[in-house]
């Protein structure tokens, strides 16, 4: 039975452990960049808690205000133009449609692809699958040019 000195990792050759000073320091600096990064976000969340006259009046707050409820509510159910619950569905029908879509058309292609032999499969397989690997915004403009070309479009 090995002991327990026997069973502690050694670091790897060539490896060196920070102790002391230099850990301490490596760990404020990390903390520091979290502060730098998070603080613009926590900025945004306070200015959604408080109304519009306490955001241009400085000193802007930095601690979370009164209106947190009134404000997340007017705004998904009101909102400006569209409110944010409708366009939050819609952004969830959307995912939807286009992950279905895509492993439909996967399962298609794949089975064509590998039950069938002809000329170009791998050119075709290739092509199915750099256009699979394309996130749908940059087919967006293209594929609007295909519709106008084809005079799809219903103009009011």
């Amino acid at each position: 039975m090995a002991t327990h000195r026997e069973m502690e990792i050694e670091p790897a050759p060539g490896m060196v452990e920070k102790k002391g000073g230099s850990l301490w320091f490596t760990h404020v600096l990390m903390i520091f960049g979290i502060l730098v990064v998070f603080f613009p976000i926590w900025l945004a969340f306070v200015a959604s808690t408080v109304t519009q006259p306490d955001i241009v009046r400085p000193p802007m707050p930095l601690m979370p205000g009164g209106h947190f409820i009134e404000n997340y509510t007017r705004a998904l159910f009101s909102g400006v133009n569209v409110p944010v619950a409708t366009m939050l569905l819609n952004s969830l029908i959307m995912a939807v449609g286009i992950a279905v879509g895509k492993i439909i058309i996967s399962l298609l292609s794949a089975f064509a692809i590998v039950y069938f032999k002809f000329p170009g499969q791998k050119t075709f397989f290739w092509m199915i699958f750099l256009t699979l690997m394309l996130p749908i915004e940059v087919r967006i403009v293209p594929t609007y040019e295909v519709v106008a070309g084809c005079r799809w479009l219903w103009h009011a």
